[in-house]
């Protein structure tokens, strides 16, 4: 039986999940939440399936200490590549962001979609396996943006060099005539002022909506959502921690600095 009173945790390679992390508090303000960036490994957008279940466990096994009734995999790398093999090892609940948003926006009436992913996850092909499991119809267009990441952690985006590698990469996919184009990783969305200077803004598509509506709801009729305490966050991270914090203020204010963890 999972304690509705446990904590909501989130889980990333580094500091992109904050732009679900803070949707997801301003839609439940009484929970208690813990944040946790691996960033002594990331960024997992290279690494193997193998060395990413490895990674992946000891960071659930680490919130399991921390009372958590349910981890929200923000990264999607992770939720590609180690969601099935893992989600029922623990005692909390496990959501992943790919899975939990593929059925809304395959079914949302569009008839071509394009990914931009790390290349672990368009190396999964999950958001393909996902959306077309709901719209066997439905055109894919998967492309991996193996910089993208570091572009957004080092504060980059707004450089010639970046700009002309992110406009290589969306004209690449606009090739394709894609009706709408995922941001299939929780970095890309901070990258939107770019890529709006080269496409419509209502193209791109944050799946960090679609995953906060979607666990909201879900731990609502699972009968977990606790409306009786006052809502407090911990941040750990397992290297870097005042990287974390400089890297984190794109996302979201972090007010002190995270414990970091010895996985």
């Amino acid at each position: 039986m999972i304690d509705k009173e446990g904590k909501i945790a989130f889980f990333d390679s580094g500091v992109g999940g904050l732009t679900v992390f803070d949707k997801f508090k301003k839609l439940l303000p009484k929970e208690s939440y813990v944040y946790f960036g691996d960033l002594k490994n990331s960024p997992y957008g290279a690494k193997t399936k193998s060395e990413l279940i490895v990674l992946a466990d000891k960071v659930f096994k680490f919130l399991e200490t921390k009372n958590v009734k349910a981890v929200l995999m923000a990264c999607n790398t992770t939720s590609a590549n180690v969601y099935e093999e893992l989600k029922n090892n623990y005692s909390f609940k496990v959501y992943p962001i790919i899975q939990s948003c593929a059925k809304v926006i395959a079914q949302s009436g569009i008839k071509s979609v394009g990914v931009f992913a790390t290349c672990a996850t368009i190396n999964s092909h999950a958001y393909s396996k996902e959306l077309k499991l709901h719209n066997s119809s439905l055109q894919v267009y998967e492309q991996a943006c193996p910089k993208w990441v570091e572009i957004v952690e080092k504060g980059l985006q707004n450089s010639s060099e970046s700009i002309q590698i992110i406009k290589q990469d969306l004209d690449l996919m606009l090739e394709n005539k894609p009706e709408k184009i995922i941001l299939g990783c929780t970095h890309y969305p901070y990258l939107i002022n770019i890529l709006s200077k080269f496409a419509p803004k209502d193209m791109f598509i944050d799946p960090s909506k679609f995953f906060a509506e979607f666990v909201k709801s879900d731990m609502e009729n699972l009968g977990l959502i606790n409306e009786n305490s006052t809502q407090s966050e911990e941040f750990y991270v397992s290297a870097n921690n005042k990287e974390f914090v400089s890297a984190a203020s794109v996302f979201y204010e972090v007010k002190s600095l995270p414990i970091i963890a010895d996985l």
